[in-house]
């Protein structure tokens, strides 16, 4: 009977086998999750990259859509010097079919107060587009207390259009506002944005808004910061800096250079009006410590230069290193009992210069190329400081020296003659002359490629109601000039040639 009993429950625990219901885990239904899966990722993917896209786009300093609407956004060439990780160096891959100016990326930043320095300014635009032509893609920043009318910003874009069909080659430029009251410290804002952008440049320029770049000066930035990592290293070169010398042309004081006294520069020459002293080796330049650069560079006793070129490594190891933070914006050294007399200079010596090279700071040394020092030497536009040596208070002056004597606004200046021909005068009139020309400044997806105008740090409602009206006015007509592409209308065009400057600060 119990063989008979096991024998009826094993098919009844067959049975109960055959019956149970079907895995929920089949075949068909790990392959529609992995389907379902892979869809939920790649459309985290898409939404992601499109939501970085529309950031970077609407940037309102540096968007790609700044460039014109034939520069396209491919890769730089291999000749580059972009790296991207802190402990690459910048050193150009060498070619001998590319310029070396091919590709690089340039951040410049001017400091441009006011409307003061305008003549100088188009000097200084014109060089760094020179450098887009040169094949590089260039962003221009111009940090400015002043809002500029659509006039003159019509202008400026068809002056400054880099038309190179080289995809590695572009220009932008940015005007960004700031309010008047910041004064001397213009000459801060460059920095943060430096190292905001660290990653997305090859090479960094600060400039004051009359010092004449050319693409001439940044090649050979580049080249001989490439001879001293060679000859000491990517790390030992971090104690050095590629310099500058500013000339100025030594007319004389007491003429005026016309048709009748033109030949009164037979002798003019270019001078290096901050560097003076004999025996030259002793009191103007040093030679430099470094048994390794010996041989091919030197410094300069006074190393201020007005502007400064950087790498990216360069930046990087400045942060880091002791006594520098670079990357901090502070005040220039000042007597402890009297904080507004600088004991190292002003400020702007302070950013440009002596912070970087001061031995009580960054103790950087300047380096500049025996055989290529012309090349890294660069014009003082205002051609008028030289005047100021051998005066009291000045280089080379003493006590009993002549006055160095400054304006009192009581001047009264001869104006040219009224039938010259102004740059915006002609502008106006052309624009006037062919109205069909309105899509120059569009790029793809009919986005405006123009300079743009940014106003985020600025309080209008700080301002005195007139001149806070006029303000709001003109960048209002900025905005709809942006708003339907960047071409002009009759208000636009009606303009003081004379007294558009007067309204403009902020």
């Amino acid at each position: 009977g119990r063989q008979k009993a096991s024998t009826m429950v094993l098919p009844t625990m067959a049975a109960r086998l055959n019956t149970r219901p079907p895995s929920p885990f089949s075949f068909s239904t790990i392959r529609l999750a992995i389907l379902l899966a892979t869809a939920f990722i790649f459309g985290v993917a898409v939404c992601s990259a499109l939501f970085l896209w529309q950031t970077h786009q609407n940037d309102p300093v540096l968007s790609t859509s700044h460039l014109p609407h034939y520069h396209g956004n491919a890769p730089l060439s291999p000749n580059t010097i972009n790296k991207g990780k802190e402990d690459d160096s910048d050193q150009l891959s060498p070619s001998s079919t590319s310029s070396i100016l091919d590709g690089v990326r340039v951040l410049v930043t001017i400091a441009s107060f006011d409307f003061m320095q305008l003549p100088h300014l188009e000097e200084v635009l014109d060089g760094f587009q020179d450098l887009c032509y040169a094949g590089s893609r260039v962003d221009v920043v111009v940090y400015t207390t002043v809002l500029y009318p659509v006039a003159l910003i019509d202008m400026f874009n068809d002056r400054m259009r880099c038309n190179n069909p080289s995809p590695n080659a572009g220009m932008t430029m940015t005007l960004i506002l700031k309010p008047s009251r910041v004064r001397l410290h213009l000459v801060d804002f460059h920095r943060e944005l430096f190292y905001d952008r660290i990653d997305q440049y090859d090479v960094f320029v600060y400039t004051e808004d009359d010092i004449r770049i050319s693409p001439k000066t940044v090649a050979a930035y580049l080249h001989e910061t490439r001879r001293v990592e060679s000859l000491v290293g990517p790390e030992r070169a971090t104690d050095f800096n590629v310099g500058i010398v500013r000339y100025e042309y030594d007319f004389p004081e007491n003429v005026v250079i016309t048709d009748k006294t033109r030949h009164a520069s037979v002798n003019v020459t270019r001078v290096y009006w901050e560097h003076l002293g004999t025996p030259i080796f002793e009191k103007t330049v040093d030679k430099v410590e470094e048994e390794k650069l010996a041989p091919y560079f030197i410094s300069m006793r006074k190393p201020h230069q007005g502007m400064y070129l950087v790498t990216p490594s360069l930046l990087r190891a400045w942060k880091k290193r002791p006594k520098c933070r670079f990357n901090e914006v502070r005040n220039r050294p000042s007597h402890p009992s009297n904080p507004g007399q600088p004991t190292e200079g002003t400020q702007r010596v302070w950013m440009s210069s002596q912070m970087l090279y001061g031995g009580r700071h960054c103790k950087v040394t300047q380096l500049l190329p025996v055989e290529n020092f012309g090349q890294l030497t660069v014009l003082h536009l205002p051609n008028k400081n030289y005047r100021r040596v051998g005066k009291q208070g000045r280089l080379g002056g003493n006590d009993n020296s002549p006055k160095n004597e400054f304006g009192d606004g009581s001047e009264v200046f001869q104006r040219s003659h009224p039938s010259l021909l102004k740059a915006l005068e002609l502008h106006l009139e052309m624009k006037r002359q062919f109205p069909n020309l309105q899509t120059s400044n569009v790029g793809e997806g009919k986005r405006y490629t123009g300079i743009r105008m940014v106003d985020t740090d600025v309080n209008f409602h700080s301002m005195h109601k007139n001149h806070r009206a006029a303000a709001e006015a003109r960048l209002e007509a900025y905005r709809a000039y942006v708003e339907r592409g960047g071409y002009m209308l009759e208000s636009d065009m009606n303009i003081d040639l004379d007294e558009w400057r007067a309204s403009s600060s902020i």
